[in-house]
């Protein structure tokens, strides 16, 4: 029985493993920490996986338990009291320009964790408010709250900087509404690219 439930467990985290890295890293932005962080959850995923793969989405349940490590993990002391000098340089892509990938990462990093895990749960995993509300343990409004202020952070940070002088209201109520689309638009597509490296 034991032999059989091994088995099973390693081969989910197999077939999913690069799933749960790409979510962990838009999550905390290192792959260092992204690949500490899907340790724990899959070490917390093995020790329920009786529970875990009798669910009706195994993904779902591995998710929330990663996203809350991630969670969990700001909110503790380490997170704060340590910071690690030094970079590893990231290995050369091949493939299309990620210029627009690169403003979403940086731009998605300045958020606070709650507002990362949102739209990385909202946008990234395609999840509804309510979907999200369950992994994030709060109420939808607080998640449709938290996805607004972080889109309009997001729009702030991603907004080129302008020369061609003042801008009317109508222009600006216009402008306004395309930045959002684009936001919305290079976090799906940022997220997609960043998450594969």
């Amino acid at each position: 029985m034991s032999a059989r439930r091994d088995e099973d467990f390693t081969g989910y985290v197999r077939a999913r493993l690069a799933w749960l890295r790409r979510v962990a890293y838009l999550l905390c932005q290192d792959w260092q920490q992204a690949d500490d962080l899907v340790q724990t959850a899959i070490t917390s995923l093995y020790v329920h996986w009786r529970r875990a793969s009798a669910m009706e989405s195994t993904d779902g349940y591995a998710r929330t338990i990663l996203v809350r490590a991630f969670l969990s993990e700001r909110r503790g002391g380490w997170a704060r009291r340590v910071t690690l000098a030094g970079q590893v340089p990231d290995a050369p892509s091949v493939g299309p320009d990620l210029g627009d990938a690169l403003d979403v990462r940086a731009a998605l990093a300045g958020l606070p964790p709650r507002q990362r895990a949102t739209l990385v749960l909202r946008f990234y995993c395609d999840l509804n408010v309510d979907q999200a509300a369950r992994v994030l343990g709060c109420s939808a409004g607080t998640v449709k709250s938290q996805t607004a202020k972080a889109l309009a952070s997001l729009r702030r940070a991603l907004e080129p900087d302008s020369d061609a002088g003042p801008v009317g209201v109508e222009q600006r109520g216009n402008a306004a509404g395309a930045r959002g689309a684009i936001a919305r638009g290079a976090i799906a597509r940022g997220a997609k690219e960043i998450g594969h490296g």
